[in-house]
């Protein structure tokens, strides 16, 4: 599990650096007489590779055959994906559904089948599944949510006109937790307030987004995104706009572009809050195991976010290296 301010984290990095280099990755079905577990990514970024890399360690402790495949965000080639692999008669099923209703069918086959499915970042709405394992979402906003209310008190007085960035129409279940969470927070400084609200999830989007709040509200000390792209687009929005003495910038989710704005000379990006994809992957595959093994796993698996922070650069750049050696 990746893990903030310990030598864990240097540990867990170097242990994912191994398994990128030999690893257990594609193995022919049947070849080692293991037990057989076929993982579906839903996507090829930098938060599935980790997922990625923490299923092959959890393969590899456990001594389980792993094959991984990626639907690449389409619905009917993860159906076909599931398919195939209970054609294939494997073990376990490890699934990041696209869909709450749409994923259902292909896994809802693969469970008549007797295979048990581990749901994994995302989650199907029928109880066809052993265990779920996801980021607890209000966690995600909360963390940040401190963070920025320890900074308001620190350096603003206590007091800061604050906009949020959000993404209801794309995911109004993840996003609201998320704006949950950080309201919490802020709501505990009398004198921080939340002047506008608006959605945008992709970077160029947020960035009109924020320069429009900007200008229609010029006392803004400090933007909230809930997810990457929105904290991408506020952070250059606030450059645009030559107001990097003034605006703070605080987030959602980890990538090596937002490393690089933690770590950067214009003190734009504060802190953000990302997903733990190693411990998601490695938690998933384990618990497919375990079933297996005739263990009872929770249900519901709830993984609270880790901070990046400007105040801590090196364990910045180290998780920046990580994602680097991710994306080779």
């Amino acid at each position: 599990m990746i893990v903030k301010n310990s030598t864990g984290f240097r540990a867990i990095t170097c242990l994912v650096f191994l398994l990128l280099a030999g690893g257990c990755g594609n193995v022919p079905d049947g070849a080692s007489g293991k037990p057989r577990v076929a993982a579906l990514l839903m996507q090829e970024d930098q938060f599935f590779r980790l997922c990625e890399a923490g299923m092959k360690a959890a393969a590899t402790q456990y001594g389980l055959e792993l094959s991984t495949m990626n639907s690449f965000g389409a619905v009917d080639k993860e159906a076909d994906l599931v398919d195939a692999s209970v054609a294939r008669q494997v073990d376990a099923l490890v699934v990041a559904p696209l869909s709450v209703k749409s994923s259902v069918p292909a896994l809802e086959r693969a469970h008549r089948k007797g295979i048990p499915v581990i749901t994994y970042d995302g989650y199907v709405d029928k109880d066809i599944f052993q265990s779920s394992i996801r980021s607890d979402q209000v966690s995600l906003g909360r963390t940040t949510g401190q963070h920025a209310r320890e900074y308001i008190a620190q350096h603003l007085d206590g007091k800061a006109k604050i906009a949020l960035i959000a993404y209801m129409a794309l995911a109004p279940e993840t996003c609201s937790m998320r704006v949950q969470g950080f309201r919490e927070e802020i709501a505990k400084l009398p004198g921080a307030e939340v002047v506008a609200e608006q959605d945008a999830w992709l970077a160029p989007q947020a960035t009109t987004v924020a320069e429009s709040l900007l200008t229609a509200h010029p006392d803004i000390d400090l933007i909230w995104a809930a997810n990457e792209g929105g904290t991408v687009g506020a952070v250059k929005a606030v450059l645009n706009m030559g107001k990097a003495a003034k605006v703070k910038v605080f987030g959602t989710d980890i990538s090596e572009q937002l490393a690089d704005a933690l770590l950067s000379p214009d003190d734009v990006l504060q802190a953000v809050t990302g997903q733990k994809g190693y411990a998601i992957g490695f938690t998933a595959v384990e618990n497919a195991a375990k079933v297996l093994q005739g263990e009872t796993v929770p249900k519901e698996v709830a993984l609270p976010g880790v901070l990046f922070s400007r105040d801590n650069p090196t364990e910045v750049e180290e998780y920046r290296d990580l994602l680097r050696e991710l994306s080779r």
